[in-house]
């Protein structure tokens, strides 16, 4: 059930068995997979598919993407040796201790797990939020569910700027293979006293974040700061595979982020894509490991994670009582807790076993909810929905009587726990007449964002609105603006610098005089032209050095260009803004709906008017749409054309149905309020999609007209008995300083490098 823990007997010599290895002939990460999945070759994606897909087998915990990429990046071995055979720098680990604090530390992290002896050199494989309130039986209070770190209680989400949440790490002691792993007599001792790692050998740590946006962020994002900053000197190493700086052929910090995402990215797609493999969020698991778990009548097989779904089914079923029906309306169920109370369960949940069983336990949940159930809605009356995908090993909730759908579905967490305990929020507004909407003064549409203000600049964020675009400013921050004001006066003449996502334009397109009026608030930039593919919601980001007059504004590029409808974005932007002032008959020479056709109005007027979600969906009553277009009583003929314009953006998937409902006032809701009268909705779904840019200009994957493939220079792996030639030990030392190291590196015994060369296809 957790797998096999002899990885040579499982795997064999995987160079005899046809698997690749990540410092063989071929590279396993290429340049073009910097880009992304979709931008990767299919022949490259399928030679680290075949990879991947080893490893899950080889490996008893669940892999995650960033585990993974760490197989491909430094080097896993498949033959017993894991990382013991990479040249990594064991020194540059940062060290972790039971009970104490600790920075945050994604899945993937490289530690040492400090003892009174011999260190625990390990992988972090899981990490899942590990809060005190949580009861052993898997009971857990409604705020806990989906709350934010430093949360204090109910609707209490703590005003610390660096939160503190309490979280389990499950390490792998044995992914630096045998010579660096402890003896089971001495790891059984170390569990027993649980001073070093507790009874499970596992680390409970409080972590301390550096902002509550750092806590918020999702496991590439964190995994790939933690790279960049930790474990810099690891990342860049040359002694990997392929460096990083390599493959992005550049060593500034911006693109190797960009590249560095587009790895993980490639990582994540690959494994998805497995025929082999079954994924809960991030965790891969083998089909094989999975089935054999199901039939299996043991402590966590079949039988048990069956009985643990029929119980969070019927969790808030009301029981018949003798006179009323009495039952908690909503209940929330920890999986991890709730394993362990299954007889015999305790041995198997110990080191990586935990990792495992969590995820076959919530692999088989969400299967129960799509093949049982009407989205989360089961015969019973109750709704079973996801709330809280990271704390204690995921939390379910289950409601009776079932209340509406959750609008990502049933298996999005929702964190509906905790919002439980806020105050309700203040209802949307929808407007009959486009003509009233305020769109250029909307404060609730992308708000600008302080990032940093201190003594050296002012570093805030801000959507371009069409506003903007038309008249040719851009508001100021209000900290920028005072301490403009008290540095240069009312009425300031700057220079604003623009740069652009890395472009490198004439310097006329780059540096503009522009004037800054201070009298009003918050101030603004006057008097600027803007680049022609500029559009509304594109997001700027402003730096003004303290006492400077010069404001550099630059845009972000997105790791991979989308169309959204008949637009190409290739840089950050607020989908909420594009939604509203991007809609047909607007554009920087004015904003009108004259001269429209009964289409246009109906995306403009549903687009404008309605009800809007943060990701950028717009949700219209469908029965003002007439009014709301045309500000008035219709003629029928408008009318007809108006309905006739609907079904056609419905049957193209311009449009969506959906359904609302109304309450006493006669304002909409969505979704649908229990005891409201239901109501037909039309829904503007932005039409996401990515733009695939071939490699060499061929089909997307890559073959025809690219008839040679550029190889970076890497390590390989040499036959024992074998060392490299002179020339190769100088060329490596020639990478080094390419990378940016200093003199004095040499190459790792038992390995020799490859220079760049390009390769026939």
């Amino acid at each position: 059930m957790g797998g096999d823990p002899q990885v040579s007997a499982t795997v064999g010599d995987h160079r005899r068995t046809g698997v690749p290895d990540p410092y063989g002939d071929q590279a396993l990460l290429t340049p073009a997979m910097t880009k992304g999945h979709d931008a990767a070759p299919a022949g490259e994606r399928a030679l680290l598919l075949r990879y991947l897909e080893a490893v899950a087998a080889a490996r008893r915990a669940p892999v995650h993407t960033a585990v993974a990429f760490n197989a491909a990046y430094f080097g896993y071995d498949l033959g017993g040796d894991g990382y013991g055979g990479s040249p990594l720098s064991l020194d540059d680990f940062p060290v972790i201790t039971l009970g104490e604090y600790a920075p945050p530390l994604p899945v993937g992290a490289m530690v040492c797990v400090a003892t009174g002896s011999d260190p625990l050199y390990a992988e972090i494989v899981y990490r899942e939020g590990a809060h005190p309130e949580v009861g052993a039986l898997g009971n857990v209070p409604a705020w806990v569910s989906g709350a934010p770190a430093g949360a204090e209680g109910p609707g209490r989400p703590g005003s610390d700027a660096t939160p503190c949440r309490r979280e389990l790490l499950v390490p792998d002691l044995h992914a630096f293979g045998p010579a660096l792993s402890l003896s089971p007599a001495k790891l059984h001792r170390l569990r027993t006293r649980r001073r070093w790692i507790n009874e499970d050998g596992h680390v409970v740590v409080d972590v301390r974040y550096p902002s509550p946006e750092a806590a918020r962020r999702d496991d590439l994002t964190a995994y790939a700061d933690h790279l960049l900053t930790t474990a810099r000197e690891q990342l860049l190493s040359p002694f990997v595979p392929v460096s990083l700086a390599d493959l992005v052929g550049s060593t500034r910090d911006d693109d190797l982020r960009a590249g560095l995402l587009g790895l993980l990215d490639t990582v994540r797609g690959v494994l998805r894509s497995s025929a082999a493999l079954r994924t809960w969020g991030h965790y891969a698991v083998t089909r094989a490991s999975l089935t054999e778990c199901w039939g299996d009548t043991g402590p966590l097989g079949g039988d048990d994670l069956r009985s643990l779904a029929a119980a969070v089914e019927h969790a808030a079923t009301p029981a018949r009582r003798r006179h009323r029906l009495t039952a908690p309306a909503a209940v929330y169920t920890a999986v991890g807790p709730r394993l362990r109370q299954f007889p015999g369960a305790t041995e198997l949940l110990g080191g990586t076993g935990y990792a495992a069983a969590v995820v076959r336990a919530n692999v088989t949940l969400a299967d129960v909810v799509r093949g049982d159930s009407d989205q989360g809605l089961f015969e019973n009356g109750s709704r079973i929905t996801l709330d809280d995908a990271f704390e204690s090993g995921g939390i379910w909730r289950s409601r009776h009587p079932a209340d509406a759908a959750a609008p990502g579905g049933p298996l999005a967490p929702a964190g509906r726990g905790w919002a439980s305990t806020l105050p309700a929020p203040p209802e949307p507004e929808t407007e009959a007449d486009p003509v009233d909407l305020p769109l250029a003064d909307d404060a609730t549409l992308g708000p600008g964002e302080l990032l940093r203000d201190d003594a050296k600049e002012t570093v805030w964020r801000s959507p371009l609105r069409l506003a903007h675009l038309i008249d040719g400013w851009f508001p100021l921050h209000p900290s920028a603006a005072r301490g403009l004001r008290r540095s240069h006066g009312p009425r300031p003449a700057l220079r604003l610098e623009l740069h652009h996502g890395g472009r490198t334009p004439d310097e006329r397109g780059t540096t503009q005089d522009v004037k800054a009026e201070l009298e009003g608030e918050p101030g603004r930039l006057t008097g600027i032209r803007w680049p022609r593919d500029f559009f509304p919601g594109l997001i700027l980001e402003l730096r003004l050095p303290r006492g400077g007059t010069v404001i550099r504004a630059a845009t972000t590029p997105l790791t991979e260009p989308v169309r959204i409808d008949e637009r190409v974005i290739e840089h950050g932007y607020d989908p909420r803004v594009l939604t509203r002032e991007d809609a047909p008959g607007s554009d920087r020479h004015g904003d009108s709906a004259a001269g429209l056709g009964p289409r246009q109005l109906v995306m403009r007027t549903v687009r404008r008017c309605g009800l809007l979600t943060l990701d950028g969906h717009a949700l219209l009553d469908r029965s003002v749409l007439p009014n709301a277009v045309y500000g008035g009583r219709p003629a029928r003929s408008q009318t007809v054309a108006l309905e006739s314009a609907v079904a056609e953006l419905l049957a193209e998937g311009r449009l969506e149905p959906a359904l609302g409902s109304r309450d006493a006032w006669g304002r909409p809701h969505y979704p649908a309020r229990e005891a409201q009268p239901t109501i037909p909705l039309i829904g503007y779904r932005p039409l996401r999609r990515r733009v695939i840019r071939p490699w060499g200009g061929a089909e997307a994957d890559g073959a025809g007209l690219l008839a040679l493939q550029f190889v970076s220079g890497h390590l390989r792996r040499l036959r024992p008995g074998c060392s490299p030639s002179e020339a190769q030990r100088a060329a490596f030392r020639d990478h080094c300083r390419l990378l940016g190291k200093a003199d004095g590196w040499e190459l790792p015994y038992g390995y020799t490098f490859v220079t760049e060369h390009t390769r026939g296809r």
